[in-house]
């Protein structure tokens, strides 16, 4: 079997239904059930004895060195991060405490529990930790596009994080010989998506009839990637990846944020019509935004065969349906924490 952290979470939650789908092999899902944690995600797999769900932070070492001798994983695929930049910005604390203290202290429990393998079990191990393109910081419009060798710049307190959990993990590989492999993707999106990142706040919002907030001039770059795609890149980086290796995962898609917005809202036209477009409102870009971000995906296709299914046109279609369909789910994650967040938040930012 293998342990999931995060295994709740938007990428977490699609990732443990896709495995499950594809496999009899069950998860042992670790997730600390924050705000953007939502046990209604997996409520398809309530009842499946594959799925062991434990409610835990990755900071308890305790409790994660009695799942790894309880089950005997052979792979944990490290998803647990705070991972909002606008919160980070606000609230980096957070940040600090889950993504770099957290990495550690999981780095160092799987240390010892590998240590303890023997044979084929120690051999065939892994630990997979997953991380973002926004560690490498921002490009220029012309600049290329992001490699596995680009340096390190991170540009906000979650980038800064996150850019410090990856260089952890290829520590605890060099220095100790664990068998961690690591993957940065661009920006994710598909279904459970919690409604503070750009594509489901706009639908979400949109169907409400509230604004479409969008920073700056819109013209922030960002590469987009359907969350399923993501889910089989990091199957496949499990599978036939190389310990000590890193590899980016892209959706070959770049857009402007604007251009997104105007996707979104001509797609809702079509399955849910109404005048939408009329809804944008620029509003005060938020601090050291990042003019652009794009993956070069070509490590992963040349070493491990693997290129997205989705275009952006088919991915964010689906991605809009689910939301139409899936309303109820929509309305159960606007909590009182979250509604009291967004309000402040733009409200503070409006221009």
């Amino acid at each position: 079997m293998i342990l999931v952290t995060g295994g709740a979470g938007f990428i977490g939650a699609n990732f443990v239904l896709d495995w499950l789908a594809q496999s009899d092999e069950p998860v042992i899902n670790l997730d600390k059930l924050t705000y953007a944690g939502n046990l209604q995600n997996l409520a398809s797999l309530e009842g499946d004895s594959r799925h062991i769900f434990i409610h835990g932070d990755i900071n308890d070492q305790q409790k994660i060195a009695t799942l790894l001798k309880q089950y005997h994983p052979r792979a944990i695929i490290h998803l647990a991060a705070e991972s909002h930049v606008d919160r980070s910005i606000h609230e980096p604390e957070a940040f600090i405490q889950t993504n770099i203290v957290g990495t550690f202290r999981l780095l160092d429990i799987a240390y010892y529990y590998w240590k303890e393998q023997e044979g084929e079990a120690q051999q065939a191990f892994r630990f997979v930790h997953v991380s973002t393109d926004e560690v490498y910081g921002s490009l220029c419009k012309d600049a290329p596009a992001f490699t596995e060798t680009h340096p390190y710049q991170p540009n906000s307190p979650y980038s800064a994080s996150k850019a410090s959990s990856d260089q952890l993990v290829r520590a605890y590989h060099h220095t100790y010989g664990l068998p961690t492999l690591i993957t940065n993707c661009s920006n994710n999106y598909g279904a459970f998506q919690f409604p503070e990142k750009l594509i489901p706040l706009m639908i979400v919002n949109a169907l409400s009839g509230k604004p479409l907030p969008v920073y700056g001039d819109g013209q922030q770059i960002r590469d987009w990637l359907y969350v399923k795609d993501h889910c089989s890149a990091i199957r496949r980086v499990l599978q036939a990846g190389i310990p000590g290796e890193t590899y980016n995962i892209g959706g070959w898609n770049e857009k402007p944020n604007i251009e997104i917005v105007h996707i979104i809202c001509d797609l809702l036209n079509e399955l849910h019509p109404a005048d939408y477009h009329k809804l944008i409102k620029y509003v005060t870009d938020r601090p050291g935004h990042d003019r652009r971000y794009a993956i070069d995906a070509r490590k992963i296709e040349r070493d491990l065969g693997w290129r997205p299914v989705e275009t952006f046109e088919t991915g964010i279609r689906k991605t809009v349906k689910w939301y139409l369909d899936h309303q109820d789910w929509v309305a159960n994650v606007h909590s009182g924490e979250y509604r009291k967040w967004i309000e402040s938040h733009y409200q503070e930012h409006a221009g």
